[in-house]
């Protein structure tokens, strides 16, 4: 996840006018390439367990340490760069994913593995500080929502295709390939982000006053429903092929995910459009959507087209969650919105951390039928925060005063 940076920078031309698409579209193939590499091992698992001589659930530790690499690194390393110009740290952040994804790639060493998958997590904790904040800058207070939707494309974008499409590579040249396929991707981005991303300087300024947001109303609300939301979709998501396979369907996961994703720009598209004046509304539509999808999983008992169905309703639901929360993050936080998003990013990195051990836990002791069940389990809970934070958090309408958060 991301953080926001809300600075007035009228040297910037692109300011003037409207959405500047290619450097918004070289940062969503950034965000694009920070949600692959954390995703892939989900649609590859049971070919990694098996090269790697683990389980399942001790490969799906790889999600896990990559999360925990970055809700470790999101706070200290947004305090610590502060004042550093934001196009190096962000070229430096994607190197850092080329290296890691590389030496994923090449190890046939499990604890090898780990560590570079935890080193690609602290890549992801400087990106994800960078990201948002980007798309912030770039253009005029009444246009981020909508600058931050283009970005944040990346995140379905990687579901619907790099996912899928990483799987079936995995299956026929071995996921080696696939994260050899992300090192090449990596490498091309940082060419495009030198070339068509502006330049900013840094905020020394807003170092280590991180935590002061957690003091202004409604930021709490945002980021318990973050924690909660996250860690449900990850118990699922993180051992998705590992459910395919108890259902007899192991050989459809490419499918099923490519169902997912592409459901999940519909979901973003629809967010991107409406949440500047649907908040509320959209984001207890999500969790319903999710909770149905996963309620329907779990009672799929093999039916293909029941399995398509449900996958359709969660990616539908999940596809404008981070761009929901990170707005509302924004709001909430007022001036202190850099503050309330780099707290969103590491509580979103320490839900992925939890879904990955819950969800193994899950799945050893209780099999994997127990993981959709799960999901309604955590859901219920977000979904009351939401209904009962109408005032601050994640209020009715789009009123002046929430427009004023949203500028701030």
């Amino acid at each position: 996840m991301t953080t926001t940076q809300p600075v007035t920078d009228t040297r910037n031309p692109s300011r003037q006018g409207g959405l500047p698409m290619a450097a918004l579209l070289a940062l969503a193939t950034a965000v694009f390439v920070t949600s692959l590499t954390e995703t892939l091992p989900a649609g590859v698992l049971p070919a990694m367990s098996a090269d790697l001589a683990v389980s399942e659930s001790a490969m799906g530790q790889s999600v896990t340490v990559y999360a925990v690499g970055t809700a470790l690194t999101a706070l200290p390393l947004t305090a610590a760069t502060a004042g550093w110009r934001r196009r190096g740290l962000l070229l430096t952040a994607m190197a850092g994913f080329a290296a890691a994804n590389t030496v994923t790639a090449v190890s046939t060493d499990y604890a090898l593995t780990m560590t570079a998958r935890a080193l690609a997590g602290v890549a992801a904790g400087l990106a994800w500080a960078l990201l948002a904040g980007y798309a912030s800058r770039m253009v005029t207070p009444e246009l981020r929502g909508r600058a931050i939707a283009v970005v944040m494309t990346g995140i379905p974008l990687a579901l619907s295709l790099g996912v899928p499409a990483g799987t079936f590579l995995g299956r026929v040249a071995g996921w080696s390939a696939a994260f050899l396929a992300m090192t090449v991707l990596a490498v091309l981005v940082i060419a495009w982000i030198a070339a068509a991303v502006p330049d900013f300087p840094g905020e020394p300024q807003r170092a280590g006053k991180v935590t002061g947001a957690l003091a202004v109303p409604g930021v709490r609300p945002v980021l318990a429903v973050t924690l909660v939301f996250v860690l449900a979709h990850t118990v699922l998501y993180a051992y998705v092929a590992a459910y395919l396979a108890h259902l007899g369907l192991g050989d459809r996961t490419d499918g099923v995910l490519l169902v997912f994703g592409a459901a999940s720009l519909l979901g973003i598209w629809a967010v991107g459009a409406h949440v500047h004046r649907a908040l509320r509304r959209l984001t207890v539509a999500s969790t319903l959507l999710v909770a149905l999808g996963a309620g329907l999983l779990a009672a799929a008992s093999g039916s293909t087209l029941a399995v398509y169905t449900a996958a359709a309703l969660w990616g539908l639901g999940w596809g404008g969650v981070p761009t929901l929360l990170q707005t509302a993050a924004g709001r909430a936080g007022g001036q202190r919105a850099d503050s309330a998003q780099a707290m969103l990013v590491t509580l979103w990195n320490v839900a992925m951390a939890g879904g990955g051990v819950l969800g193994g836990v899950l799945l050893d002791r209780l099999g994997a039928e127990a993981l959709p069940w799960s999901v309604l389990a955590l859901l219920a809970p977000a979904l009351a925060v939401v209904l009962a934070a109408r005032t601050h958090g994640f209020p009715h309408g789009s009123g002046p005063a929430v427009r004023e958060r949203a500028a701030g």
